[in-house]
């Protein structure tokens, strides 16, 4: 388990201690989650109603769905042979929930990847496209188990997921919420624009952070202390 604890330290848990038990061992069978309709209505009611954030690049978004992605998949709503604000502000939760399913789980392939990763991946991939199959490969290749960063789920994507999964069944899924987690801070180091995501008016954790811990387990999230010790060098 030496591999495991020096991954989950350059993922940030060098600040958490270790327990001296030994962790629970579980079956090499994937746990039951909820189903993956399920999963898309959380992810709609989680993404809320329609925004147009000048600072969000999405632009104008309404249950997670953009504008952008409405134009690629040429969603005319209200037929009047244009994809625009207008069609976004019509998205439904049921039809946001469809088009997550369809484009955003079945068709990046996330699917195929083992179930104890689904759902946060998934979340993440409706939350920032790809970006979210290259935080799992960056991290399974630091795991010992590479492949390219790609953002493309293949076969060497799939196999090298169940083989790190396999090896560290209790632990993929908390390594890859920390990597995602990682990702939104080191996203608002670079973008001061985006600050306000990760943290809120009062220095409190904010969106990006609160909805990565979702997919973490309790003893792996940060303290408030911690958080704002991340963040101290923001203005």
């Amino acid at each position: 388990m030496e591999w495991l604890k020096a991954i989950l330290k350059w993922l940030g848990l060098w600040t958490v201690k270790a327990t001296p038990s030994t962790p629970e061992v579980k079956p090499t069978t994937q746990t039951t989650s909820p189903s993956v309709k399920q999963l898309a209505e959380e992810i709609v009611k989680r993404e809320g109603g329609y925004v147009n954030d000048p600072d969000d690049p999405g632009g104008a978004t309404k249950w997670g769905v953009t504008i952008g992605t409405m134009k690629s998949l040429k969603i005319d709503l209200n037929n009047d042979g244009t994809v625009n604000v207008s069609d976004v502000k019509l998205i439904t939760p049921e039809l946001a929930a469809d088009i997550y399913l369809k484009h955003y789980f079945v068709k990046p392939k996330i699917n195929k990847l083992p179930e104890v990763l689904q759902a946060s991946v998934f979340d993440m991939y409706v939350n920032s496209g790809n970006n979210a199959v290259k935080i799992l490969q960056r991290l399974l290749t630091d795991m010992g188990f590479p492949c390219t960063a790609d953002g493309s789920i293949g076969p060497a994507t799939i196999k090298a997921a169940q083989a790190a999964y396999e090896k560290s069944p209790n632990y993929i899924a908390d390594a890859y919420g920390i990597a995602r987690r990682n990702y939104y801070y080191a996203l608002a180091d670079a973008r001061p624009a985006s600050r306000k995501y990760a943290r809120r008016k009062d220095g409190g954790k904010g969106g990006w952070i609160v909805r990565a811990e979702e997919f973490i387990s309790p003893k792996y999230h940060l303290t408030e202390a911690q958080h704002r010790a991340r963040v101290s060098r923001w203005k």
